[in-house]
C-alpha cells in the first residue's frame, strides 16, 4: 500500500522525494488504521442498544470514556516525547486489539467487558490521535500543506465510507462479532508501514511546560472543546437518533441501512476535500473555516426535523462537506501553530484534552436531556444545544490566516 501513495506523490511533488517515505508511509498506516476502525466503530452504540442497553447508560459510558481520554492525552504527550510517534501508533494499534476482543465476548461477560473495551480503546486512541498528530505537522511540507491534508482526508473518508457498508454486511450475515475480529486482526496490520525509515522528530525529548506560548496558542486550544461536541453529535447521538426516531424496531439489519447511509457521502467527500486543499494553499483557510462552523451549526439544527431515508442521506452529505472544510482549515492551523509554538508535542496534547473534554461535556448534556425529557425529545433538545456550541470552532485564530 505504501508503494502505490508513493508513486502517486511522486508524480506531483517529485521536489519531495526525500520525504516520499515519511509522508507515504504515514497514509498507508492511517488508512488501514481508519478502516479497521470504521469497519466496527460507527456500530457500537448501536450495537450496545440493540444488546439491551438503554441510552443513558450508552451516554454514561461514552462520558466515561472521553473523561478518561483527556486524562491520558496528558500522559500520552510524555510517551511520544520520549519514544517518538512510530512507536506511539505501534503501541496504540496493538492496544486496540485486547479492546475488540473485550467487546466481542460482551454478550458473555456484560459490562465487564465494556469497561475493559473502553479503557483499552480510549489508551489506544488518545495515543494514536497525538502521535499521528505529531509524525503528520512534521513530516509534511509547509508550502502544499493543503494539498497533503486534502490527500489524507480523502484517504480517510474513502476508507469511512467504505468500511461501515462491509462492516454491516458482514454483521448481518456472519454477526457482528466476526466483524470485530475482523478489525482485531487490521489493527495489528496498521502500524507495519510505519517502520521503514526513521522517527521523524527527536526521541527522548522531555516536555515542559515552562516557556510555553499561551497567548498564542489559548484560543485554538479552547475551540478544541467544539470539535469534541460535534464529534459526539454527529458520530454517536446522530446514529443512535437514526435507530430510535427513524428506524424504530429496525432489527440487526439496522447495521446495514446505517452503513449504506455513511456511504453515500464518498464523492461529496472526495471533491470537497480537494477543493479546499486549494483554497487553504491559495490563503483562503480562514475564510473557509468560519462559513464552514457557521454551516455546521445549522445542520445541527435541523436534525431534530429529519424523518426519513432520503433527508439522513441530504443530511449527511451537506454535513460531510461542511465538517470536511473547518476540519482541513482548523487542522492546517494548528500544525502551523505547532511549527512556531517550540513545543510541538505539548501543543497538540493540550489540544486533545480540550477536545476530548469538550466530548464529555456534549455527553453529560446529552444523559441529562434523556433522563429529563426522555430519549426523543432529549436527543431533539441535544442538536439545537450543539448547534450553538460547535460554533466555538470558530473562534479559533491561527496567525497563517492573518498573513
Amino acid at each position: 500500500m505504501q508503494s502505490i501513495f508513493h508513486r502517486l506523490l511522486e508524480r506531483r511533488h517529485f521536489w519531495r522525494y526525500a520525504s516520499f517515505d515519511e509522508i507515504a508511509e504515514l497514509y498507508a498506516s492511517r488508512t488501514m488504521r481508519v478502516i479497521a476502525m470504521n469497519i466496527v466503530a460507527g456500530f457500537t452504540s448501536v450495537y450496545l442498544f440493540e444488546s439491551g442497553y438503554s441510552l443513558r447508560f450508552i451516554m454514561e459510558f461514552w462520558f466515561s470514556y472521553y473523561l478518561l481520554s483527556a486524562i491520558i492525552a496528558f500522559f500520552a504527550s510524555f510517551f511520544v516525547a520520549r519514544f517518538g510517534p512510530k512507536h506511539g501508533a505501534l503501541v496504540s494499534n496493538l492496544l486496540y486489539v485486547p479492546a475488540l476482543v473485550a467487546l466481542g465476548f460482551m454478550p458473555i461477560f456484560g459490562v465487564i467487558s465494556i469497561v475493559i473495551w473502553g479503557v483499552f480503546m480510549a489508551v489506544s486512541a488518545t495515543i494514536s490521535r497525538v502521535s499521528y498528530m505529531t509524525d503528520f505537522s512534521k513530516v509534511k511540507n509547509s508550502q502544499h500543506a493543503g494539498k497533503e491534508i486534502a490527500y489524507m482526508n480523502i484517504l480517510e473518508k474513502v476508507s469511512i465510507g467504505v468500511s461501515p457498508l462491509v462492516g454491516g454486511v458482514i454483521a448481518l450475515w456472519f454477526g457482528l462479532q466476526i466483524v470485530i475480529w475482523v478489525a482485531a486482526v487490521l489493527f495489528a496490520l496498521a502500524a507495519v508501514p510505519l517502520f521503514r525509515t526513521i522517527e521523524p522528530v527527536k526521541t527522548r525529548q522531555k516536555v515542559k511546560f515552562s516557556g510555553f506560548p499561551w497567548r498564542n496558542t489559548i484560543r485554538s486550544i479552547i475551540a478544541q472543546g467544539g470539535v469534541g461536541f460535534d464529534l459526539v453529535t454527529t458520530g454517536v447521538v446522530w446514529s443512535m437518533f437514526i435507530v430510535i426516531v427513524v428506524f424504530p424496531g429496525a432489527g440487526w439489519d439496522i447495521y446495514v441501512k446505517l452503513g449504506a447511509l455513511s456511504s453515500v457521502t464518498i464523492i461529496a467527500d472526495l471533491v470537497a476535500s480537494y477543493a479546499y486543499g486549494k483554497l487553504i494553499d491559495n490563503s483562503k483557510g480562514g475564510n473557509l473555516l468560519k462559513f464552514s462552523v457557521i454551516a455546521n451549526g445549522l445542520v445541527h439544527a435541523f436534525r431534530p426535523f429529519v424523518n426519513s431515508p432520503a433527508v439522513i442521506v441530504g443530511t449527511n452529505i451537506v454535513n460531510e462537506a461542511e465538517t470536511t472544510g473547518y476540519n482541513m482549515a482548523f487542522l492546517r492551523g494548528v500544525f502551523d501553530t505547532a511549527d512556531y509554538s517550540g513545543s510541538r508535542i505539548l501543543y497538540l496534547a493540550m489540544n486533545d484534552i480540550v477536545m476530548y473534554g469538550g466530548a464529555a461535556v456534549a455527553c453529560a448534556v446529552m444523559f441529562i436531556f434523556c433522563g429529563s425529557l426522555g430519549n426523543i425529545v432529549g436527543m431533539k433538545a441535544y442538536f439545537l444545544v450543539a448547534a450553538v456550541a460547535v460554533l466555538s470552532i470558530g473562534t479559533a485564530h491561527f496567525r497563517i490566516y492573518r498573513k
